[in-house]
């Protein structure tokens, strides 16, 4: 499959889909994005697979407009008919499937949210032997600092734009802050404009890292991770973040306010809203009694709640119970 809309491949990969679907004839087909969630309920239903699951994760088409609103939000409701159960990856994305009445079929949210969860022991402090110190001296990062990490694609849905407008608003102030960005700059989908990269790439207090096969020393050399992004459905980062405990600064979306309690483990603020964003900034290096109870309750929320074991038992629930429903 292709990620963007490419109608002869799609098909294709409908055919080979459906082939598969009919030969294998398995009980039970579960999809999770957008394509692969179109393309497979599709298949199948065609091949008359009994039980077909589809996950919602972030929703696109609210965040469109004009012919791709419509576009996008009808290959939701298509995947919808041919499901016949439906999972939200939380209760921000259930709430747009009702909002927008893409479907009026049940709506299932597993656990707390999210598809996965994560390996709190592998994002863990400890699991980390260099410290604070070292690691930021191996990137470069001179103390004293106070260090906010961006990890994520570089784009403008990701709110990078309003990232870089209030660190210049921050380090105005503070000439010791510093901010990491962690993650690919992508030229295709959404790029981010000449200036910003400009002013990225000559800012002295801010270090682009690029892409990392393994973020856990980044998150470790910080204090506060920041995830101003407009549309999430269940972000990773924000539970990778907390349990390696640092608090953190998100937008008001979907997801993210569903991890972050205000003044326990970070801080939520609006979306697009630069300003509001640096205020928020400025706040976390002023409230230094704070940080080391925000850092141990940001662990405790995701180790109580989003454990890889926590959300694959009521994943497997959830197929037990779909099967029974089937027989009954």
């Amino acid at each position: 499959m292709q990620r963007a809309i490419r109608p002869f491949h799609d098909f294709v990969s409908l055919i080979k889909l459906f082939i598969v679907l009919r030969k294998e004839k398995p009980t039970l087909v579960h999809s999770i994005t957008p394509k692969a969630g179109l393309l497979t309920m599709t298949a199948a239903w065609l091949a008359g697979v009994p039980i077909r699951i589809h996950t919602f994760t972030g929703l696109i088409f609210p965040y469109r407009s004009g012919f791709m609103f419509t576009l996008l939000k009808m290959m939701d409701a298509f995947i919808c008919r041919f499901a016949t159960h439906i999972i939200a990856e939380g209760n921000g994305v259930k709430e747009l499937l009702v909002q927008h009445s893409v479907t009026t079929k049940p709506i299932t949210i597993l656990a707390h949210g999210n598809v996965n969860g994560i390996d709190v022991d592998f994002f863990s402090s400890s699991a980390i032997k260099e410290d604070k110190a070292s690691l930021r001296e191996k990137f470069g990062i001179a103390p004293p600092a106070k260090v906010f990490v961006f990890v994520g694609r570089l784009v403008k849905d990701k709110g990078i734009v309003e990232l870089v407008e209030a660190f210049e608003e921050l380090y105005a102030n503070n000439k010791t802050v510093q901010l990491v960005l962690v993650g690919p700059l992508e030229s295709d989908l959404d790029p981010l404009p000449a200036v910003l990269l400009d002013k990225i790439h000559n800012h002295p207090n801010i270090h682009q890292m690029g892409y990392q096969s393994d973020v856990r020393p980044f998150l470790k050399m910080a204090d506060c991770l920041v995830l101003p992004s407009y549309r999430e459905g269940f972000p990773n980062v924000v539970l990778q973040a907390g349990a390696m405990e640092l608090p953190c600064i998100v937008t008001d979306i979907p997801g993210c306010n569903e991890v972050i309690i205000p003044d326990e483990n970070g801080w939520i603020v609006p979306s697009k809203n630069g300003k509001a964003l640096s205020l928020a900034m400025a706040k976390f290096c002023e409230v230094h009694e704070m940080q080391p109870a925000m850092a141990q309750k940001a662990r405790k929320e995701i180790v109580s709640k989003f454990t890889h074991e926590l959300v694959w038992n009521a994943t497997a629930a959830f197929y037990e119970q779909c099967e029974k429903e089937r027989n009954v």
